[in-house]
């Protein structure tokens, strides 16, 4: 007994604490992510003290497979609590080897764990301050996305700081291959959204980029609505408004959609025309001005719709087997 408290007391504080402290940040996580997976599968709006996370979190950055990303840090962070907290599941008087088993494996498994997270993280940020906070400042900054990097780095530095590695230099070998994998999936995943945009020679923002392609009779539609003098009003910058282009598919949308850019600072800008018809829609259906806003036979429909419900108020005959969703 005097050799278990010895051993106790010559063990530094961090060591003893690691796995409990890791496994509490992986909780923490797990609670953000699941969090930000119900709000996306129940299409509810984040909390948020700014418009960045709505922004971000409704990007195509923020789906993976057609899933919330969300939805696989959720179940990394799952892994990571279980990998923590096994071995300690294990009474060590009673069965000593098993114990000293799972903590060497787990050790290693939470070190690839944490690094392939972090590098990840990195990536996000990286998109989020490139693609958004340059862009919108403040009103770019994704919260949610902050906390996790920092979750996952927190994880990282506790699985290399809590306890002795016997060969260092396999230790860096194997992160440093994580990394590599890591960074070349993610590249891979987010190469179609990278990609997506054409060259533009207009001043102004954009917004993020249309990665659904689209069929004929999204293409159809989009030229019916421009024919017949219907107008799209919209923001770069509105995540809703990107919904509805993202039904389009990107064909219909760059090359047909009768889109009207309200933001200020947006390509071809039309700023005061859209303060004119917000006076008009706000009349009309006694709604606040939002995006997007549709204009079709001189009435206002407020919010993304739904391909089949425009096809049928602007008494669209074409093919309806839209493949983006009706």
């Amino acid at each position: 007994m005097s050799s278990l408290v010895s051993r106790r007391r010559n063990t530094p504080w961090l060591h003893r604490w690691a796995r409990p402290m890791i496994g509490a940040i992986a909780l923490l996580g797990a609670a953000n992510t699941a969090y930000l997976t119900i709000s996306k599968l129940t299409r509810a709006a984040a909390a948020c003290p700014t418009s960045g996370c709505e922004r971000v979190l409704e990007s195509p950055y923020a789906s993976v497979f057609g899933l919330p990303l969300s939805l696989f840090g959720l179940l990394a962070y799952v892994g990571m609590a279980i990998l923590a907290f096994s071995p300690l599941l294990v009474n060590p008087e009673k069965n000593r080897p098993l114990r000293n088993n799972l903590e060497k494996t787990t050790w290693w498994l939470l070190f690839v764990g944490a690094t392939a997270m972090t590098i990840f993280s990195g990536y996000l940020m990286y998109i989020m301050f490139s693609q958004f906070v340059s862009k919108f400042g403040a009103g770019g900054i994704c919260y949610y996305c902050i906390a996790s990097a920092i979750f996952a780095i927190s994880m990282l530095v506790l699985t290399l700081l809590g306890r002795d590695w016997d060969d260092v230099g396999q230790l860096f070998f194997t992160g440093a291959i994580v990394a590599v994998v890591t960074l070349v999936g993610t590249l891979a995943i987010y190469a179609p959204i990278n990609t997506a945009s054409s060259p533009i020679t207009a001043p102004g923002n954009t917004g993020i980029p249309v990665v659904n392609t689209s069929g004929p009779a999204e293409i159809e539609l989009a030229k019916h609505l421009k024919q017949m003098g219907a107008k799209m009003y919209s923001a770069y910058w509105c995540p809703h408004c990107h919904d509805q282009k993202e039904l389009f598919g990107k064909e219909a949308t760059t090359q047909h959609l009768p889109y009207v850019e309200c933001a200020p600072d947006g390509v071809n800008s039309q700023t005061e025309l859209c303060q004119k018809i917000a006076e008009k829609s706000q009349a009309q259906t006694g709604q606040a001005f939002g995006f997007p806003t549709w204009e079709i036979n001189g009435k206002f429909y407020p919010g993304t719709q739904s391909l089949s419900n425009l096809a049928r108020i602007s008494g669209y005959q074409g093919p309806q087997n839209f493949k983006n969703g009706g």
